[in-house]
């Protein structure tokens, strides 16, 4: 009676260990671990440029000074028409300066130049005078060309930046109404600014020094260039780094970096 009763306990268990899985509704090979499905990355879309420009491709230069001999070699001829520019209209404010302080008049042409000169810097509304030409010279004045190269490269890493490929900003220059750039891709929460978008070098350039001689933010550093003027000092690229203070949310970092940037690359500006 014993073996019998302990045959039947051992048939029990043995029924009972073969229909778990399917008494509980768990299939052992459930509990195994599933192989990952391999990941597909859809692929990447360049993005297209907003201009016809073809820029060199700075990116695959890995040697250094020849990514800067190129990087300054591309940009240094619309730094240099745009200064030339500036002396051009610089000279014509002087030379009226110069004979309204004898008040002799002014010819009619020379009366269109100054007016057009006064309407391109925000001066449109003042009279012709000894004061309102003193105040365009603080504007209409240049800016040394090694300090723009240094932000240029700074602001677009050495002409890399998707600013600048894309939208030939190369000076990291903000617009305001929607649709007029760039969206950046880290822009703030709440913020509506984008990067200024342009169909030239010479424009980029251009709006730089635009942005540098009519912005408030700037006044500082047209008030050490107009300093340097009245001590007969060269205008120095070092010392007009102070002045833009508020081009960078870096401030002093910023400024320090330029200055050292400066120094490092004096090699290259006359080449």
């Amino acid at each position: 009676m014993i073996k019998k009763l302990g045959l039947l306990i051992t048939v029990i268990i043995c029924v009972t260990a073969l229909l778990y899985p399917f008494i509980w509704g768990t299939r052992v090979a459930d509990t195994q671990p599933r192989e990952e499905q391999p990941t597909v990355e859809k692929p990447t879309v360049p993005e297209k440029p907003l201009h016809n420009v073809k820029l060199p491709n700075f990116a695959a230069i890995k040697d250094v000074k020849q990514k800067k001999a190129a990087f300054f070699d591309f940009i240094r001829e619309p730094i240099e028409k745009a200064n030339a520019k500036l002396r051009s209209q610089r000279a014509v404010l002087e030379i009226a300066l110069m004979m309204t302080q004898f008040d002799e008049p002014l010819t009619d042409v020379q009366i269109d130049k100054v007016t057009d000169i006064f309407a391109e810097y925000g001066l449109g509304d003042e009279q012709i005078s000894e004061l309102s030409l003193r105040q365009a010279l603080r504007k209409v004045d240049v800016i040394p060309k090694e300090l723009v190269m240094m932000q240029a490269a700074n602001e677009s890493a050495w002409g890399t930046s998707r600013f600048a490929r894309i939208g030939l900003n190369f000076f990291g220059q903000w617009c305001f109404s929607k649709g007029c750039g760039m969206v950046p891709k880290r822009r703030n929460q709440g913020a509506k600014h984008e990067v200024a978008v342009y169909q030239s070098v010479q424009e980029a350039v251009n709006a730089y020094f635009y942005n540098i001689n009519t912005n408030s933010a700037y006044r500082e550093l047209r008030d050490i260039r107009a300093d340097l003027r009245q001590a007969q000092q060269p205008i120095d690229a070092k010392a007009l780094t102070y002045g833009l203070m508020s081009y960078s949310e870096r401030g002093e970092a910023y400024i320090e970096e330029l200055q050292a940037m400066i120094d490092h690359n004096r090699t290259y500006f006359d080449e």
